[in-house]
């Protein structure tokens, strides 16, 4: 008797799917399965009473549950790389089951089913579910920061199982401005759909371009209509209009309010100035480009800073050291009218070197930049002293990328402006 999965094609289906193909198992989908109507006969509520979706039937007996049947299918091949080579990778994979099941796919369901109309919508618990979704994304984003997979150095089924309920979210609710948040997540998230054996069964995935509108519209308005009404009978009271006028009196300023360096007294250097002079240098850029930077920079208005990443020991993969650093400069966006940043990946052989040079506006790095920006604690900061020739010199350096820094080569070299 062949494997036979009775279900309509999901993400939880994907699961089993996916874990047959790496494990070279045959698994069939039940031909002609209707949610709804298939799930509802005598047959099928024999051999899962609930009558729930996915149900594996085996020449033992039926199973249930998506994690279940897709461990069932990956112990069928002996030894099966699929779930690690030891113990601990063992242990590991679990872990990462129960996060991916626990921590990432029940939020993205109390997101998303409720929009779809399956369960009532009630913003704050969206907040809710999205807040804690995304406290497990920055859990996962430093966890991938240093590792290709979940667990060792190859594919298991907790990377088969979390990529799966990550599709669900990236298809429908977790568009690009969410998920640039995590871009270490975002970097693996599509590594393993585009891997082979993932795409077989996913095809060609696409992120969600908006989150899914909410079905029930309707309902919605019905309350604020009726609040509404209640000033209209009572027109004499004056509370209402007076909270009101409150209301706008405290949002008023808020536009108004000044990032502190915008305070500061004003600088002869024009940080979009310099800027502009980096990109549109195309030759002799020691001689015009750093030359005009010593001219313009002026070191009361701004601050010189090294940074040295306190783990490079850890950069044992070129990519995944490259996209930590991309990720930094994304989230330093906030920064941008402020600051100018040249960061480098040294050295042709793992663990590789991560050190950059930040211009910030101000004799000090900006407080809200410390307080927002969490990779600013992953790195050493040393503010560069000018009148020392071989800070300075070091300086011009890396804002001209030479290579080789330092006698070792340049991986890469990012540019903040």
């Amino acid at each position: 008797m062949a494997l036979v999965l009775h279900s309509t094609p999901n993400k939880n289906v994907f699961k089993t799917l996916i874990v047959a193909e790496y494990s070279g198992v045959q698994v069939d989908l039940a031909p002609n399965f209707q949610m709804g109507v298939s799930n509802k006969t005598p047959e099928f509520l024999k051999i899962n009473p609930i009558g729930k979706i996915p149900v594996l039937q085996t020449p033992d007996g039926a199973i249930f549950e998506s994690n279940a049947i897709a461990r069932y299918v990956t112990r069928l091949k002996a030894d099966n790389p699929l779930y690690g080579s030891s113990s601990i990778e063992y242990g590991h994979i679990e872990q990462w089951i129960d996060f991916a099941t626990l921590e990432i796919d029940a939020n993205i369901a109390k997101w998303l089913y409720p929009r779809m109309g399956y369960a009532v919508y009630l913003p704050p618990a969206e907040e809710a579910a999205i807040a804690s979704l995304k406290r497990a994304l920055v859990a996962l984003s430093t966890h991938l920061a240093s590792n290709t997979f979940l667990v060792g150095h190859a594919v298991t089924l907790a990377d088969i199982i979390l990529t799966c309920n990550l599709y669900m979210g990236f298809s429908n609710v977790m568009t690009k401005s969410f998920t640039s948040e995590f871009p270490h997540v975002e970097r693996y998230f599509w590594t393993m759909v585009n891997q082979p054996n993932f795409k077989k069964i996913l095809g060609e995935v696409k992120q969600a371009v908006s989150v899914v509108p909410i079905q029930s519209t309707k309902k919605a308005p019905q309350p604020k209509e009726a609040k509404a009404s209640k000033p209209k009978d009572e027109p004499k009271k004056e509370a209402p209009k007076a909270k009101e006028v409150d209301v706008e009196e405290e949002e008023a300023p808020k536009p108004k309010a000044k990032n502190p360096l915008d305070l500061l007294p004003p600088s002869p250097m024009v940080l979009d100035d310099w800027k502009r002079l980096y990109s549109n240098t195309k030759s002799n850029f020691r001689e015009v480009a750093i030359k005009g930077f010593w001219d313009m920079y002026d070191p009361e208005g701004y601050s010189l800073w090294f940074c040295d990443y306190k783990y490079n020991d850890e950069n044992m993969v070129s990519f995944v050291t490259m996209n930590k650093v991309g990720g930094f400069l994304q989230r330093m966006d906030l920064t941008r009218k402020y600051a100018f940043g040249k960061m480098l990946v040294i050295g042709a052989e793992p663990p590789f070197k991560v050190k950059g040079l930040w211009l910030f506006r101000g004799p000090e790095i900006p407080k809200f930049v410390l307080d927002e920006c969490y990779d600013m604690e992953l790195y050493e900061w040393t503010k560069v002293d000018i009148s020392d020739p071989a800070q300075k010199e070091r300086v011009s350096q890396m804002i001209e990328d030479q290579e080789p820094f330092e006698g070792e080569p340049l991986l890469d070299a990012k540019c903040f402006k």
